[in-house]
């Protein structure tokens, strides 16, 4: 399977994005059930997503990447996700930073992200983020320094930290106001170190590890934006617009393959109204979680990022997580007892699909900030 997967995407003609998740998906998800060691990292799968295509497929084509937009990107993840969870959630922290100078390249015309962007293309860089230390409030501490800032840190939840090349982070710069100070640091520096610390309950490959920063100088002109620490600033709002439907589709597509594996379970014997009715249920939730996403991208379709499009954002962000892992619980109940057998395959998308309760914004400040915006209230420090 993996070499006839490997030769379709070696042919001349040109492949979609979603089209080449098509092909790699079926050796992602047997590798994913053929392993007995769920915390080892995807990294023949981050391999094969090397030399495919798809780590340059969110860069412009002018810039010598694929052109897809924030749509077939998501798709693709999505894609991914129905086969192997971890891969694809792994994937979705480098196609989101991707993403963001891509969108600020063409509606902005920003030229100062051109660089990265065109060696993302070249060179099939991996970018790394660390989205649960560097959220609005910032982590970490930079000192000024000759030339520079020296850099100390602990980032947590760096998906793919085992085979990144540039994490695109931040620190905290001690002033009146603190600043955040954001930068790449490349993952072979000598003061960066991965550390082995990713034990899950579910995601379990995606290779979270926290990374450790002792000392890296960053070069003053290598900073790429300074704002208020625990304030939203405009890139904040660029980003959480146009990153979070692309982690959500994943999840979106781990639910949509737990409902397919249920409905197969459950077919094996003859069906109950219990059984019908639990379907039913199921076939409503995962109706719901498309709907948030669409809503979702629909956002990132007015091209316009701001307070309002983050509110929408969020607003989808909750219908998806809450939606789909209400489809998976019911898709466990669908299936059975069977269900519950690791060979069964769905017992993982069950722990893979709590994960998204984790990203921001949860439940709490979601729910304060789209009370705050139906208010007519402040929502700059609401995170």
């Amino acid at each position: 399977m993996f070499a006839a997967a490997a030769s379709k995407i070696s042919r001349k003609e040109p492949l979609s994005p979603v089209d080449i998740a098509g092909e790699l998906g079926p050796v992602f998800a047997r590798r994913a059930t053929e392993t007995t060691e769920e915390d080892r990292f995807v990294a023949d799968n981050f391999a094969l997503l090397k030399t495919s295509g798809l780590v340059e497929a969110g860069v412009p084509s002018e810039l010598g990447g694929g052109g897809a937009d924030v749509d077939e990107l998501a798709a693709m993840l999505r894609v991914l996700a129905q086969h192997c969870g971890s891969t694809a959630l792994a994937f979705a922290m480098h196609t989101h930073p991707v993403a963001m100078p891509a969108w600020r390249w063409k509606h902005q015309k920003v030229a100062a992200v051109e660089p990265l962007l065109k060696r993302i293309a070249k060179e099939r860089l991996l970018l790394l983020t660390s989205g649960g230390s560097d959220w609005i409030a910032g982590s970490g501490k930079a000192e000024k320094v000759e030339g520079g800032y020296r850099i100390n840190a602990r980032k947590i939840f760096t998906s793919g930290a085992p085979t990144g090349d540039l994490l695109m982070t931040s620190a905290v710069l001690d002033g009146e106001p603190p600043m955040v100070l954001h930068f790449g640091v490349p993952m072979n520096s000598p003061h960066v170190k991965v550390l082995d610390t990713w034990r899950t309950l579910g995601m379990r490959g995606t290779g979270s590890h926290d990374v450790s920063i002792e000392g890296h100088v960053v070069p003053e002109a290598a900073v790429a934006v300074q704002r208020k620490a625990g304030e939203w600033h405009a890139i904040f709002e660029i980003i959480a617009t146009i990153a979070f439907p692309l982690i959500y589709s994943v999840y979106l597509g781990v639910a949509e393959s737990a409902r397919d594996l249920a409905i197969e379970l459950a077919k094996r014997k003859k069906p109950t109204r219990y059984t019908i009715d639990l379907a039913g249920r199921m076939e409503t939730e995962l109706a719901g979680a498309r709907l948030g996403l669409e809503s979702m991208l629909a956002a990132v379709r007015l091209n316009a990022p701001s307070a309002a499009t983050v509110n929408q954002v969020m607003i989808g962000r909750q219908l998806v997580a809450r939606h789909a892992i209400a489809a998976v619980d019911y898709a466990m109940e669908a299936a059975g007892g069977i269900g519950f057998y690791r060979s069964a395959g769905l017992e993982r998308k069950f722990r893979d699909i709590q994960a998204a309760r984790y990203h921001p914004l949860q439940s709490g400040p979601q729910a304060e900030y789209a009370g705050a915006m139906a208010l007519g209230l402040p929502v700059d420090r609401i995170f």
